[in-house]
């Protein structure tokens, strides 16, 4: 068997990515994705085997110990396939082109590990996820005997697939409908259609396993900004409530887990991703702007403590994920019997009642999961104790659970970064900063920033996708051109600094020039030049990450906002207009969609602060939730259209504006929220 090393080690041992290393000791004759396997499949007449997982996934590491290890199917693998292995976070075009196919194939069934059988030329034609050993065995021995006996009939399905995919994932024409402005009517029949797919009693969307969605309780909270009903906030706060109390949420050191596996958020499915917990820290620090509870402070807080702790590297900037598994087997490193939590705690009953221990566990094994019932402030009530009593309580049990826990074998952390998680991360700190006030989250967020612009992109406005091992690689997807671009136009909006408005704009710029498809009024995920896939996917779907094409748009409409640039504004409202009858059938899948109707609908404010305290009044300004504002200013006199002849001597002056249109200027914050809250 030809590994490509003579170490014992294959093709992966110098891959990038940390996921792809972890299999270099694998006796299957892995190549990553490149010209290479597909010509080596062309030459040898053997059809592909594209594997993709990613690290912290736990039945990813169920497959590779019970059959990529295996030597006797290593040998099929390897005799009948040209085996390829993708990380789906670094080549996230390779792994959204085969999900698309496994869907298709399985009636809409997806996960992984991914596991796809395709032509030479990487046309796919059977997919399916995670097969036991035996069962794997057998499909390999199915799938070579019918590409060898059955050619004409595998080539028919490939084409048939391929083409049903293109049709799926490039399904937009310009022609297809005239652009409209989104209707108050819209947005409230959006709202309507989500709001019977939500599950009142435990919040999210109804089923399971349940994802945190958060673009979708976002959407709840500018809904009910616009609107005042009640259902929308009953709705979000259910949401953010039950995951905060739920064994979804690490009660001990903060941060979510990717999913739970069941409907009220117990059993968690234990890893845990940046992506999401950059997103939570987002929604929970809006809704603390909302609605004052302390609660979601205290979860904002010890969400970064979990990340800042766990997936900090060294450069400002930080790792992709913790692994789901240790050697213990998965969650285990989460897990308490009675016995040890009496013992860490202090035999404290108020601490083992809070978080439901029980003697024979409510996992498996006897292991609890630590969850609650109660805010600490409805268990202060309800046991007729001062809040502060409470806290402090469950503040000094934290502390020594944690000191014992990471004692235990830790959980392995994918160290790749990633360019649009790391700006959803810079995004997190904004709005984390503006919500609790807290001058390190900007400090950082300004740490985080810098990073993004001198590691990840140059100077024409191209990003790299990552970086891993000290080496940057794989050119920038839309949605990192999409997440950088919001990320930066949200620091200026705290900061004022137009330089981070000008890189923003700069990004935008080059994905237009590089991205659009001229067909349509959206953008492919890959390159219109560089894409070797036979399918380039133009992404619109908000799910646990929203569409690249939707935080693009957002960005979009800022951008055409602030520099007055029409033909940024139309560009958005075209890519609505295009995604539009999507969205109506499927809205909770399109929340961010949803989100920009709601702006688009109710209209913005362009709200100018001008003035040597300019910087000190936005922010006093932004401690309120404010999803209907766009916010700009200066210090001094600036070139922006809407803050030319805007400035006073001596005074700061806030200018709340409709359309280019301001309102009298005031110097009293309090006044400038009056005249934003009036016409709501």
């Amino acid at each position: 068997m030809a590994c490509g090393s003579g170490s014992g080690k294959n093709r992966l041992s110098s891959a990038s990515s940390p996921y792809l290393r972890q299999h270099a000791d694998n006796p299957v004759a892995w190549y990553e994705w490149g010209d290479e396997p597909l010509a080596a499949a062309k030459k040898e007449n053997k059809p592909l085997l594209i594997s993709i997982g990613y690290s912290s996934c736990h039945w990813c590491h169920e497959m590779e110990k019970e059959s990529f290890m295996d030597t006797a199917v290593a040998r099929v693998m390897n005799e009948n396939f040209i085996c390829i292995k993708v990380d789906r976070e670094e080549r996230p075009d390779i792994d959204n082109l085969y999900m698309y196919a496994c869907k298709m194939i399985t009636g809409g069934e997806g996960g992984w590990p991914l596991n796809a059988f395709a032509l030479p030329d990487g046309k796919p034609f059977f997919a399916g996820t995670y097969y036991s050993k035996t069962s794997w065995k057998n499909l390999l021995i199915e799938i070579s005997r019918a590409y060898k006996e059955k050619r004409s009939l595998v080539i028919k399905q490939a084409e048939a697939l391929t083409k049903g995919i293109a049709d799926e994932l490039v399904p937009f024409n310009k022609g297809d409908a005239p652009v409209s402005m989104a209707s108050i009517q819209d947005y409230q029949k959006l709202f309507d259609t989500i709001c019977v797919n939500m599950d009142t009693a435990n919040g999210g969307l109804v089923g399971e396993p349940k994802f945190p969605m958060p673009d979708v309780t976002e959407f709840l909270l500018q809904y009910y900004y616009y609107t005042k009903d009640k259902r929308a906030i009953d709705a979000a706060s259910t949401t953010l409530t039950k995951m905060a109390l739920g064994g979804i949420y690490d009660q001990v050191g903060g941060g979510f887990a990717r999913y739970s596996t069941d409907r009220k958020w117990h059993i968690p499915h234990f890893e845990k991703m940046l992506y999401d917990n950059a997103q939570l820290i987002s929604v929970y620090s809006h809704a603390y702007q909302l609605t004052r509870n302390d609660f979601y402070k205290t979860i904002v807080n010890e969400t970064i403590s979990f990340v800042e702790r766990e997936l900090a590297a060294p450069s400002g900037s930080f790792y992709s994920s913790v692994n789901a598994d240790t050697e213990n087997g998965e969650g285990e490193f989460y897990a308490w019997k009675e016995k040890e939590f009496q013992q860490t705690s202090r035999n404290d009953n108020l601490v083992l009642e809070y978080f439901n221990i029980t003697p024979e566990g409510n996992w498996k094994n006897g292991n609890n999961i630590l969850s609650s019932v109660y805010t600490p402030a409805q268990f202060a009530l309800k046991k007729k104790l001062s809040p502060v009593q409470i806290t402090s309580s469950l503040d000094s049990a934290k502390g020594r659970l944690l000191f014992v826990r990471n004692k235990r074998i830790k959980p392995t952390t994918d160290t790749k970064i990633l360019t649009s998680w790391n700006a959803m991360m810079l995004k997190g700190y904004i709005d984390a900063y503006l919500a609790t006030g807290e001058p390190r989250f900007l400090t950082k967020a300004l740490g985080l920033a810098n990073f993004l612009e001198k590691s990840m992109l140059n100077k024409t406005g191209a990003l790299k996708r990552i970086l891993s091992e000290g080496k940057v690689s794989v050119d920038g997807f839309l949605d990192d051109y999409a997440w950088t671009a919001y990320a930066f136009l949200k620091l200026y909006q705290v900061s004022f600094d137009k330089y981070w408005l000008d890189l923003s704009k700069q990004i935008v710029d080059y994905a237009l020039n590089n991205f659009y498809n001229k067909d349509s009024y959206l953008l492919y995920y890959s390159t219109v030049h560089n894409s070797k896939l036979v399918v380039n996917k133009i992404e619109t779907a908000d799910e646990a990450i929203p569409s690249s094409n939707s935080i693009l748009a957002t960005a979009l409409y800022g951008l055409g906002v602030i520099y007055e640039k029409s033909d940024y504004i139309e560009l958005c409202k075209g890519m609505l207009q295009a995604v539009s009858g999507q969205m109506k059938r499927y809205p909770a899948y399109h929340t961010t969609w949803c989100g920009l109707t709601g702006l688009l609908a109710n209209g913005t404010y362009e709200v100018a602060v001008m003035g040597k305290d300019a910087v000190d009044r936005n922010k006093e300004l932004q401690k309120n939730y404010l999803p209907d504002c766009i916010l700009m200013g200066a210090e001094y006199e600036e070139d922006l259209p809407l803050l030319k002849n805007k400035l006073r001597d001596n005074i700061t002056l806030i200018y709340v504006c409709t359309n280019r249109v301001c309102k009298r200027p005031v110097q009293n914050v309090g006044e400038a929220l009056k005249q934003i809250t009036n016409n709501r």
